[in-house]
């Protein structure tokens, strides 16, 4: 195994032909425009390293992602009303633009955004401690990171609805008898199946790996590229009503949100 630390909240760890990356935020692992750009950079360069076969995304701490922050109102995230878009997207895009096979390994909440991040990879592996939610609408805005796209792709258009509309959490076990989880581990077998299918993936020949990838990817990023640009206009203008205040006050009160519609 060979390690490296291309900054101090993202760790790159070798296992053979498999590159392991590790957020290191612990515990929530919150993201930011900082964090995505980190990743997409990291994501980039492994791409022109021809020992990369496969990628492994993780996590420290109890969650893999549980998304934004509000509680720190980052422009990075909430963009202000003189921005049409939400930049951070941009870099999201980027992460979905890799050619290399990706296996996330979720051990805890993956939640708004950082379900989005779970979705950029090709396989999740989860324990029954997982929760996955896309809570955007409980929070009083429009879902983003590529999730009107790539949800359905993966659970259908009825389940992303559900999921959508009503901020549900699904634990390992129902997401993965949704499909969003494609293995379902103890949680202390975790980071070692996950590593397993990692290792499997990249036994198989590169070049065909990344062919194939390409041709069930086909148009992927295009499409999370344009989907992002309306998810994140959409956004900013949610992020400006009455709705979003009482949503993030509710999150932080853990009570029920009592929308008004304004």
């Amino acid at each position: 195994m060979t390690a490296s630390s291309p900054r101090d909240d993202i760790s790159l760890t070798r296992e053979g032909h498999v590159a392991i990356v590790e957020i290191r935020r612990p515990p929530h692992n919150f993201f930011d425009i900082d964090l995505i750009r980190g990743l997409a950079d990291l994501f980039e360069a492994l791409d022109r390293d021809d020992s990369c076969r496969s990628i492994l995304l993780c996590a420290e701490g109890t969650a893999f992602c549980a998304g934004a922050d509000f509680s720190k109102r980052d422009r990075s995230v909430i963009p202000g009303e003189e921005q049409k878009s939400n930049p951070l997207y941009d870099e999201a895009v980027r992460l979905f633009s890799c050619s290399r096979p990706i296996v996330a390994a979720v051990q805890g909440p993956a939640v708004g955004g950082g379900l989005g991040l779970a979705m950029v990879a090709d396989f999740r592996v989860a324990c029954p401690e997982a929760r996955f939610s896309a809570n955007f609408n409980r929070l009083g805005f429009h879902p983003g990171f590529g999730l009107s796209v790539t949800l359905p792709r993966v659970i259908g258009m009825q389940k992303t609805s559900m999921m959508f509309y009503t901020g549900r959490r699904f634990g390992g076990e129902e997401a993965h008898s949704i499909g969003l989880v494609d293995v379902l581990v103890p949680r202390d077998q975790l980071r070692a199946e996950a590593l397993k299918l990692a290792r499997e993936i990249a036994i198989s020949a590169p070049i065909a790996v990344q062919s194939t990838r390409a041709t069930l990817r086909a148009g992927l990023a295009d499409a999370v590229r344009d989907i992002t640009a309306h998810e994140g206009a959409e956004q900013v203008k949610h992020f400006r009503t009455e709705d979003f205040k009482e949503g993030v006050a509710a999150m932080a009160e853990r009570r029920e949100p009592r929308f008004q519609g304004r």
